[in-house]
């Protein structure tokens, strides 16, 4: 059974991912209502991103070559050749779903995604605190340590979300773990800052202090 919830919940992924390359074409992003404000993390990993798109890309186009060099059979070069352009797809899915779907700050919450794999909100009165942080250090994506979550981009964070009570967040693969601190990365993290700032200047003070 946990095997169905994970297949699941990966082709969901999948599905997300290829909206959001509807989404991208058409410059919209995913779930930023009117007033509130956007806070992208995708730019920090877009080189990243694009040279596995590209090692993709020239993957499927060598495969094909060789292939045909050796004079494979047409049933076998058919049946890779879906499978070359679903990764080019996925790889082309990944960096929309970072760029559409950024962190989002509302009146009522903060929402906190990494792309068509994480998404938690964090109801906004129980955000104590939020604070510039920076570590180069950070293992994985989307982990816990603790009871801290962890939403690194390249092995980084920026920003300490403080919480006074703890909040359930589900993990991509679908674990659930209580957290009280979150860790994540903006690349504008002043931006994140000021959108609390008003509220509470001790709690929520400008970026670099």
């Amino acid at each position: 059974m946990r095997i169905l919830r994970i297949a699941k919940r990966v082709l969901g992924f999948d599905a997300r991912g290829l909206a959001s390359m509807g989404l991208w074409v058409l410059r919209r992003r995913h779930g930023v209502p009117p007033g509130a404000t956007a806070v992208s993390y995708s730019g920090a990993q877009t080189a990243l991103q694009v040279a596995f798109l590209g090692a993709s890309v020239f993957e499927l186009v060598v495969v094909e070559v060789l292939l045909r060099a050796l004079d494979a059979p047409a049933g076998l070069r058919g049946a890779l050749l879906p499978l070359g352009v679903y990764g080019v797809l996925i790889a082309l899915a990944v960096i929309a779903s970072c760029v559409t779907r950024p962190h989002v700050i509302t009146d009522d919450a903060v929402r906190l995604r990494y792309g068509a794999f994480f998404d938690a909100h964090v109801p906004r009165s129980l955000v104590v605190g939020l604070r510039a942080a920076t570590r180069r250090d950070e293992r994985g994506a989307v982990r816990v340590d603790g009871d801290t979550l962890v939403l690194a981009v390249t092995a980084q964070t920026n920003l300490v979300l403080d919480l006074a009570a703890p909040v359930t967040i589900t993990r991509p693969l679908g674990l659930t773990h209580e957290v009280r601190t979150i860790r994540f990365f903006a690349d504008e993290p002043a931006l994140a800052l000021a959108a609390f700032a008003e509220e509470n200047p001790t709690a929520f003070g400008a970026f670099g202090r």
